[in-house]
């Protein structure tokens, strides 16, 4: 098997030019948007001028199929609002180029898959959580984007082009690169990270609710100010965390809605979103409750309306041994001394996939550990470096 590596690069450049927007590799590629179906049409050619079968499921994921028993790799081909070019674009095609270089070759059979809505417009993880049977089809089918468009309206767009759900029975394990999106490796010097574990993560949203009034005429002892609690709330989880977690938990007020969002009237609502993430389930769970019993006491100091959503969850994942040892086996002779093994603190379709077979992950550096920005960026060395990684452990497990 004989990889590429100008064929590679050339490809990867050539799936950023769907989206392309900002400075720089920015990217805008969210799920089933026009440049995201362009992409994904793309790819689907690039699958069959590689002997693969092209095939699109019912949610949008497109796959690139070998015959017979085979090795999935692959990753996804949407973005962030704003999102660079290597943020899961680059696990799909490394895995064609492993692909394309295996059939060239005659063996082994690796088959290619790009996962549709990884990045959350509807969810996150929305399409490898359905193929992995952890929330059903007429479920993500309610999931709502942030302007009310279902996942299920959304789908609609792909309906033409779409086949049934790809049997995983096919596959003896699922093998994902992606860059770092961390500044670990970057700041070392370091090429190559074997992933050892993926964190788990919990994600909800906290809604305050208070009186709307004018910001001139209502007294402050007189106030049901939702920012004023939310921002209380947020300083007393930031402190009431700062005994139990550890230096890799982390946690993130993202997304905040205020209403009615203008200077001179007094916040009637505050709606926010509380996402953590850790190694450590039972810190998790820690952490839950610490976030629920703030918001209500919070609520309950400041006479406030509290409301706690259901929360959205993936559970930690560990590498499987076998896929790792390859993965690591390859880094030493691609990348001696300068590759480590490491968690993922980072989200990505391998946490769904495990649920259905073997996974393991390969990370490469982030300049400057910048992601989910379009300032999103690694040197093509070590691009081409994970690619030859990925290549060697595909060819040490089919041996």
């Amino acid at each position: 098997m004989h990889i590429q590596p100008d064929r590679f690069l050339r490809d990867l450049h050539k799936l950023r030019s769907f989206g392309a927007a900002g400075v720089g590799k920015g990217v805008v590629r969210p799920a089933f948007s026009k440049a995201d179906i362009a992409a994904r049409e793309w790819l689907m050619a690039q699958f069959e001028a590689a002997d693969l079968r092209a095939h699109m499921d019912p949610v949008g994921s497109v796959w690139g199929l070998a015959d017979g028993p085979s090795v999935l790799m692959g990753s996804h081909s949407d973005t962030q609002p704003e999102g660079g070019w290597l943020d899961g674009a680059l696990g799909v095609i490394a895995a064609l180029e492993v692909a394309r270089a295996a059939q060239e070759a005659g063996g082994p059979a690796v088959s290619v898959v790009s996962f549709q809505d990884e990045e959350g417009r509807f969810g996150g993880t929305t399409a490898s959580s359905i193929w992995a049977g952890s929330v059903s089809l007429e479920t993500a089918d309610q999931f709502a984007d942030f302007d009310g468009v279902l996942f299920g309206d959304a789908r609609q767009s792909v309906a033409d082009l779409a086949g049934d759900f790809v049997d995983p029975a096919q596959f003896n394990g699922f093998i994902e690169m992606h860059i770092e999106q961390g500044p670990w490796l970057d700041r070392a010097g370091e090429t190559i990270g074997v992933v050892s574990d993926i964190v788990g993560i919990r994600d909800l949203n906290i809604t305050f609710g208070g009186d709307q009034n004018h910001a001139g005429t209502t007294p402050m002892m007189y106030r049901r100010d939702a920012v004023q609690g939310m921002v209380d709330y947020i300083t007393q989880v930031n402190a009431a965390f700062a005994s139990i977690v550890s230096d890799s938990t982390v946690w993130t007020n993202g997304h905040v809605s205020v209403h009615p969002n203008a200077s001179s009237i007094v916040p009637g609502q505050a709606r926010f979103s509380m996402q953590w993430r850790d190694r450590d389930a039972g810190l998790l769970d820690r952490m839950e409750a610490i976030i629920r019993e703030t918001a209500r006491t919070v609520a309950a100091t400041r006479d406030l309306e509290v409301e706690i959503s259901d929360y959205w969850a993936l559970a930690p994942v560990e590498m499987d041994a076998r896929l790792k040892a390859a993965l690591a086996d390859a880094a030493a002779l691609v990348a001696p001394s300068k590759w480590r093994e490491m968690p993922s603190g980072a989200l990505h379709d391998a946490t769904c996939v495990a649920a259905l077979m073997p996974v393991a992950m390969v990370f490469v550096p982030s300049i400057n550990g910048i992601s989910h920005a379009f300032g999103e960026d690694t040197n093509e060395d070590d691009l081409v470096a994970g690619l030859k990684v990925l290549a060697s452990a595909v060819t040490r497990l089919t041996n």
